[in-house]
């Protein structure tokens, strides 16, 4: 392959290079033995981790970063894509077009005679009404269906929650959550000491399932907050690294007592 495209801006025709790559590299004959191989169970594993990573450099505000993320990211899109033309399914101008037409047909008030005048609650709520007709249309008479399964367990939570909750299966405020959560809990510590590891499981599943369901009624995403948990915990976690190392010591050379000391002093020093 001849790669003639590698100084051009448009982008257009660096689309097309890159078709042209991912096309080369799936070649039965001359491609690259690796990509040959792959299937759609394959690189499902490596699409999922891009899009973190997407995800990742937003919150870092490394634009650099960011920009080769969402070039890996469209490069799953072109290799699932190449995989499907080449078993004859679609190829990838036909993903452009479907998502083409689904954002026309989801924006009347951009690309129709809707008036744009509303607020940007209400257009959310345009939008969830014009996705469910469209599931109607695809004849998904359940509540639940089409809620990826691939989807993180927090999010997907989120949004079978949200889900029944049109429908009005749903805890009419958040005492009645709050509650849910303590008779869970009550169960996981019951289970801890008489059921099996199976039993204990399902019962931290649905402990866990209520917490999303809590986050929901306080208008709190799960998954952000378990994320911002996570950071906050690493962060405290290597004050506590560096506090010892100042000291001459490693985590491995201290004990329970004298780290909790330095977390609550790094907590104190977050907090002003």
């Amino acid at each position: 392959m001849t790669d003639n495209l590698i100084h051009t801006s448009d982008p257009a025709r660096q689309m097309d290079r890159l078709l042209a790559i991912m096309a080369a590299l799936r070649d039965p004959q001359t491609g690259c033995p690796w990509d040959i191989e792959q299937t759609f169970a394959t690189i499902a594993p490596y699409t999922i981790e891009e899009a973190y990573e997407v995800a990742d450099a937003i919150e870092r505000g490394d634009m650099d970063d960011l920009r080769g993320e969402l070039g890996d990211l469209l490069f799953q899109s072109v290799f699932h894509a190449q995989m499907a033309d080449d078993a004859g399914h679609f190829n990838f101008s036909d993903v452009a077009k479907t998502m083409s037409d689904k954002m026309v047909a989801r924006h009347p008030h951009v690309f129709g005679d809707e008036s744009r005048d509303k607020s940007s609650d209400q257009q959310s709520a345009d939008w969830e009404t014009i996705k469910a007709a469209e599931r109607a249309g695809r004849d998904e008479g359940r509540t639940l269906g089409g809620v990826a399964i691939g989807l993180p367990a927090l999010l997907r939570a989120l949004k079978l929650q949200k889900r029944a909750a049109r429908v009005g299966f749903d805890w009419p405020d958040v005492g009645h959550v709050i509650d849910k959560i303590a008779e869970e809990a009550a169960e996981v510590i019951e289970a801890r000491d008489t059921l099996t590891q199976t039993q204990v499981t399902e019962e931290v599943g649905d402990l866990l399932f209520v917490m999303a369901n809590l986050a929901r009624h306080l208008n709190v995403n799960p998954e952000d907050a378990l994320r911002a948990a996570n950071a906050k915990f690493q962060r405290r976690f290597e004050s506590i690294e560096d506090a010892l190392a100042a000291k001459g010591k490693t985590p491995a050379d201290s004990d329970l007592e004298e780290m909790d000391a330095l977390w609550d002093a790094a907590k104190h020093a977050e907090k002003g």
